[in-house]
């Protein structure tokens, strides 16, 4: 194996704006100093190739076997991880169940609906009513979804979550 011979030396006061000095040595592959000075090719500056106290403390063997480790233990921390997010779920739902009071109503309850903005009348402004009404409670879709119906037994289009009902008492 031949010397090392160097490429390129730095101009100015700072490499940032020069050439970067590379080491090469002649490889098996036939490439020779003079080669990889005009073609620019096989160049590994001296970062890359100098060993550090981290690649040399660690060891392939131990290094598979732990990988191997962490290999079976995924399915125990995927698990884990699936049993924390169902009792995160559940703590959530506690909370809001405490906090939400929500009325269900019966199938037949006359309840008064929340005007929205695409519900409400052109032109009445701030001072329009807040609720319209009254509806019956024509079927119970899902949990807290209602399908109502107008005092004429008109059926509405879309159903109904319960946060935008509320009871009639005539």
């Amino acid at each position: 194996m031949s010397a090392p011979c160097i490429i390129g030396t730095p101009t100015g006061g700072t490499l940032a704006f020069g050439t970067i000095p590379m080491i090469v040595h002649k490889m098996g592959n036939g490439y020779s100093c003079a080669d990889v000075a005009e073609s620019r090719k096989a160049l590994i500056p001296v970062e890359v190739g100098e060993p550090t106290l981290q690649f040399y403390g660690t060891n392939e063997e131990a290094n598979n076997e732990a990988l191997l480790v962490k290999l079976e233990l995924l399915d125990e921390r995927k698990d884990l991880a699936h049993g924390s997010m169902v009792a995160q779920k559940k703590t959530l739902e506690r909370y809001y169940n405490c906090r939400a009071n929500l009325y269900y109503f019966k199938v037949g309850d006359l309840v008064l609906r929340k005007v929205t903005q695409n519900t409400q009348e052109i032109n009445v402004g701030k001072l329009g009513p807040t609720w319209e009404g009254p509806y019956r409670i024509l079927t119970i879709t899902g949990k807290g979804s209602y399908e109502l119906e107008n005092q004429d037994g008109v059926k509405l289009l879309s159903n109904w979550n319960v946060t935008h009902l509320k009871m009639y008492y005539c």
